[in-house]
């Protein structure tokens, strides 16, 4: 039998396209050969562009764990309040952060797994006390909860402009709806998400009033993390800091020409229609979403198993994956009681019919009674209507 190469539907890492993985394969050479020198000055300068950033660009070797860390340290001293708002998994590790670093945090939490807190909570909780900062998610991938953050964004330069923003958009840049102009001081990801490349790249944006805290600050504990140690190599890519990831460089640089390609505008709106038609195909088939409706992300879809199906989680995932799409289990409050799907990235209609036809089948061989097609049909006619 053939082997199967079943297609990498978890919340990241995501479908690497051919042109990005062969940037990947290209021959390593040193950090400071000006070939590289000359990449690294052109996709930085675009990534700023692209998302409006005045003040510096970091693209660093590492995880987004690294990127939330790195998002934090530099803008939160000892004597700040930070507040801390969290809707699943991927927010109480923002908290943990804050609490590990010692910083006076505060968390605010959405009332159960699949909601957001909202806009007005923040507002009423800003408005109780003093808080210099504001750490958010804005797409949560433990629920597929995506946070209104234009709306925050108004809010906050109405009511509160003195609080700096930090927001982890790990599983939103590149797929969601978001500019640094609108008032978001820190965003930050990873190339395993919506930039389509393997895992190994920290990216994060830091405004000028961002650079600016951190430049009044005294030295922090941290190294590897620390601004000030990057931004020299960030404003002249022949400088030295710690070795960059040079293969992963060119990759995120053929990334970013993608990006550019399809436009940005184009981009968002193609992951809210994908989006929409996988969550249509999965109601037809009985599953729910787990996100509540008016704040599902474009990017990440929580799809909980129909009362009364009697699927098996580990099963029913697993005959997913033999009929050949991996998708993710879930967490937290969702932990067992349904699988989540990354749909973010370089994908495109086809592989969105991939999809769900392998979920259909693994629907029928565990025992769950459905029609063939009936998923299928409804993906088929949203595709067409796109």
């Amino acid at each position: 039998m053939m082997k199967r190469n079943p297609l990498v539907m978890v919340p990241g890492p995501t479908p690497v396209a051919r042109s990005i993985q062969d940037a990947m394969g290209r021959e390593t050479i040193s950090y400071n050969d000006p070939r590289l020198v000359a990449d690294f000055r052109v996709l930085l300068d675009n990534l700023a562009s692209l998302w409006k950033c005045d003040g510096v660009t970091f693209v660093v070797a590492g995880s987004g764990t690294m990127a939330m860390e790195m998002g934090i340290v530099n803008v939160a001293s000892h004597d700040d309040r930070v507040l801390a708002c969290t809707n699943g998994y991927f927010g109480d590790r923002y908290v943990d952060i804050c609490s590990r670093k010692g910083f006076e945090t505060e968390v605010l939490r959405a009332e159960k797994w699949g909601k957001s807190v909202t806009v007005g909570e923040i507002d009423a909780k800003l408005s109780e006390k003093r808080f210099d900062i504001l750490v958010l998610t804005h797409v949560e991938t433990s629920t597929g909860v995506e946070f209104p953050l234009r709306d925050l964004t108004k809010m906050m330069r109405s009511s509160h402009p003195e609080v700096l923003v930090v927001v982890d958009g790990v599983a939103s840049m590149g797929g969601v709806e978001f500019y640094m102009d609108w008032g978001v001081d820190v965003m930050l990801t990873c190339s395993q998400k919506c930039f389509g490349i393997s895992p190994g790249l920290g990216i994060l944006w830091a405004s000028e009033r961002a650079v600016e805290k951190r430049r009044s600050m005294p030295p922090i504990t941290e190294s590897y993390v620390d601004f000030e140690k990057w931004i020299p190599v960030m404003k002249d890519t022949m400088k030295y800091w710690g070795t960059p990831a040079v293969n992963m460089i060119w990759a995120l640089c053929e990334s970013v020409r993608i990006i550019m390609e399809e436009g940005l505008e184009n981009r968002f709106r193609r992951h809210r229609a994908y989006s929409a038609a996988i969550r249509a195909s999965l109601a037809a088939m009985g599953f729910e979403t787990g996100a509540a409706e008016g704040v599902r992300s474009p990017t990440v879809t929580v799809a909980l198993y129909p009362e009364g199906a009697g699927l098996d989680d580990n099963a029913f995932r697993s005959a997913v994956y033999g009929e050949g799409a991996h998708v993710a289990g879930c967490l937290g409050d969702f932990a067992g009681l349904g699988f989540r799907i990354g749909h973010m990235g370089n994908i495109d209609e086809h592989t969105l019919i991939s999809l769900m036809a392998s979920i259909e089948r693994a629907c029928i061989k565990c025992g769950y009674k459905i029609e063939p097609g009936v998923g299928l049909s409804v993906m088929q006619r949203a595709l067409l209507e796109m």
